[in-house]
């Protein structure tokens, strides 16, 4: 169990590093553009496609009390924690964050622009950390109940 709990602390922090390195060059003036693709920095005051942007300064402290929950649930069902532990510090990095920016910025900075064809929502590392963790959570949680149904 400490093993995990290393190897999720380290997962956590690295990545947390890194968005955050990653957003301070955008915040910084750095523009990048490519014809599908706009690297620029946008502030996000919502979530996801700038939902509930009118909850723009409390978003902040709702998600703080939903990322608390999750690592109490976690730390009452470390069964679940030794299942999950590597995309839940995926997930915990991103949303950390996320949360991060709205302290110190204001909103979520963002910065990935697709723009081939069709307008998408700009986008940041901890976003796809955060896709990919929920991905990787089903994945595993069908995976179990696959097993599950074989042994019946």
């Amino acid at each position: 169990m400490l093993r995990k709990l290393f190897i999720f602390s380290s997962i956590f922090i690295v990545l947390f590093i890194i968005d955050q390195y990653i957003k301070f060059i955008f915040v910084e003036g750095w523009v990048k553009h490519w014809d599908c693709i706009s690297l620029v920095l946008a502030y996000n005051y919502g979530v996801a496609f700038s939902m509930f942007e009118f909850l723009q300064e409390y978003l902040k402290y709702i998600q703080i009390v939903l990322m608390l929950s999750g690592l109490i649930y976690l730390a009452f069902n470390k069964d679940v924690f030794k299942i999950y532990y590597l995309p839940v510090a995926l997930l915990l990095a991103g949303g950390v964050s996320n949360i991060y920016d709205r302290f110190i910025h204001g909103g979520v900075v963002d910065y990935v622009y697709w723009h081939c064809g069709f307008d998408f929502a700009i986008f940041n590392l901890a976003d796809v950390l955060i896709d990919i963790a929920v991905v990787w959570i089903v994945i595993l949680n069908y995976q179990a109940s696959a097993d599950e149904k074989s042994k019946d």
